[in-house]
């Protein structure tokens, strides 16, 4: 057991690097294509669809902390017992983050 709650820190940590990244990564996208559409309207038709796509990454991102926070909050409380759907979640999530 105690092997798998290393494995799955390891897990946690680097889903929470990729996170990060892909935030990083995310915002500074956003910013060019927000300078870009400051310029003309046209420039707002053409990439406001892209700008929408950037904050629902940057919203999905901030939703998979959460989730991440809330299952470390839960271990520590419930001495390390991870129920199966919380492990299927925490899955999920660092599939996403991948």
């Amino acid at each position: 057991m105690k092997k798998d709650l290393q494995n799955l820190d390891a897990y946690l940590l680097e889903a929470i690097e990729n996170i990060n990244e892909d935030r990083e990564v995310t915002k500074i996208l956003l910013m060019d294509v927000l300078a870009l559409i400051q310029k003309t309207q046209e420039n707002h038709k053409d990439v406001g669809t892209i700008a929408a796509k950037y904050v629902e990454t940057l919203q999905r991102s901030n939703e998979q902390l959460v989730k991440i926070a809330g299952l470390l909050q839960k271990r520590q409380t419930e001495d390390a017992n991870l129920s199966e759907k919380d492990k299927k979640e925490l899955f999920d999530l660092i599939k996403e983050a991948s």
